[in-house]
């Protein structure tokens, strides 16, 4: 019996904040994979090394959590006064399926470098040393976001002395805004309301904010759920129970945002809403030993991700955080202090993490105009992938 050849795509291996991914330009993938379709999530899936039963990834790219298990598609845009057109798929570890539904903040750090670094920034608007302003067009949910990035000696600075907690080593930093980040189809609170009622059948009926800002996530106060919001990543991944517990709310949430139709269609839908739990600071150590002092902090925030606690913070969770606390009322707003703030420092398992934001009431609702964080990136491999030419 014959088996067809591995085939070779150009691919670069880049960390954007604290998750990794390959990414890819369009113009290079296979042919039939240019286009969204079948063919397209099954050469993403075999690059990352999913659906893996072992939950480790080993004969791919990923690295067996929602933080590395991420594929990029970048092109030059489409859209009027942007650079480049951004496409994250979020690929699942152990099911054949790549999530379309929303974005990852933390690679959108990366886009810019690679977008310059791929020619798809005109030459001219590079400077020689400086920053270099990259618009991107984010195609998952057809929102603008602009990087900063630093340019040294006309080529991208990745090396630094900006340290991001939850990442080892420093490197250059890359101010990210996003624009108008609320959904543009519908409300920012698709409830209608800053807090709800949210009966969970098993759980109880908790408070909830329900915010689409970045990323439709989840709000739940920590004491409600029997938690502290201190909770390191062992404390609940090791817990089947405790996954099960956010597992339902998280699908009984989707419901009420109108995401999904019926709580079942949510295991088609793991990379959105996300869940996450607050609570007031408070003094804990950060999963490499570094000390938090309450002081420093506004609030704790814990987030999961694909089914499990993140090990920091996902960057789209991060502007719904900042969002939420700039709007009085919220639980997110509350467990930081309450009032007015245009800017939240949030204690998350790997340590802290400031956001700005901007929100405003337009015709009786809210909406936001910004939001801003700042991450690094850097090119850890770049190349050609290979799959075998059977896969798609």
């Amino acid at each position: 019996m014959t088996h067809p050849p591995q085939i070779k795509v150009p691919a670069t291996y880049m960390r954007g904040g604290t998750s990794k991914g390959v990414f890819f330009r369009l113009q290079d993938l296979p042919e039939p994979a240019q286009v969204p379709g079948q063919p397209r999530d099954n050469l993403l899936l075999r690059v990352i090394g999913s659906p893996d039963p072992y939950d480790k990834q080993t004969d791919g790219m990923g690295g067996a959590t929602s933080s590395t298990s991420k594929t990029v598609i970048l092109s030059k845009s489409e859209q009027p006064d942007h650079d480049v057109d951004y496409l994250f798929g979020q690929v699942s570890i152990d099911k054949p399926f790549v999530d379309w539904s929303g974005n990852c903040g933390n690679l959108t750090a990366a886009v810019g470098a690679f977008a310059i670094n791929s020619g798809f920034v005109a030459a001219e608007r590079i400077p020689e040393n400086g920053i270099c302003t990259v618009r991107i067009w984010q195609a998952n949910i057809k929102k603008t976001i602009v990087a900063h990035v630093p340019v040294t000696n006309g080529e991208v600075q990745e090396t630094g002395d900006f340290e991001l907690d939850g990442v080892t080593f420093p490197a250059a930093e890359v101010q990210i805004e996003f624009m108008d980040p609320a959904d543009g189809e519908g409300a920012m609170f698709p409830t209608g309301n800053l807090v709800d009622e949210l009966e969970v059948p098993g759980v109880g009926t908790l408070k909830a904010t329900m915010i689409n800002a970045g990323i439709p996530t989840i709000f739940v106060n920590a004491e409600e759920i029997g938690y502290e919001g201190t909770e390191l990543q062992e404390a609940i991944n090791g817990d089947d129970k405790a996954l099960a517990m956010f597992e339902t709310i998280r699908a009984h949430g989707a419901v009420k945002m109108g995401l999904i139709d019926k709580v079942e269609d949510a295991a088609g839908r793991q990379h959105t809403p996300k869940v996450a739990f607050v609570a007031p600071s408070k003094d804990y150590a950060a999963s490499s030993g570094k000390e938090v002092v309450a002081a420093d902090i506004d609030l704790l925030v814990r987030a999961l991700s694909m089914g499990k606690l993140h090990h920091a913070m996902m960057g789209t969770a991060a502007v719904a955080i900042g969002t939420a606390a700039a709007i009085p009322g919220t639980l997110v707003n509350l467990a930081a202090g309450g009032g007015e703030r245009n800017a939240v420092t949030f204690g998350h398992p790997s340590g802290t993490l400031r956001v700005g934001a901007e929100a405003e009431v337009v015709n009786g609702q809210w909406i936001a105009t910004k939001a801003i964080m700042s991450r690094s990136a850097r090119i850890l491999m770049e190349g050609r992938v290979r799959v075998p030419g059977a896969c798609f």
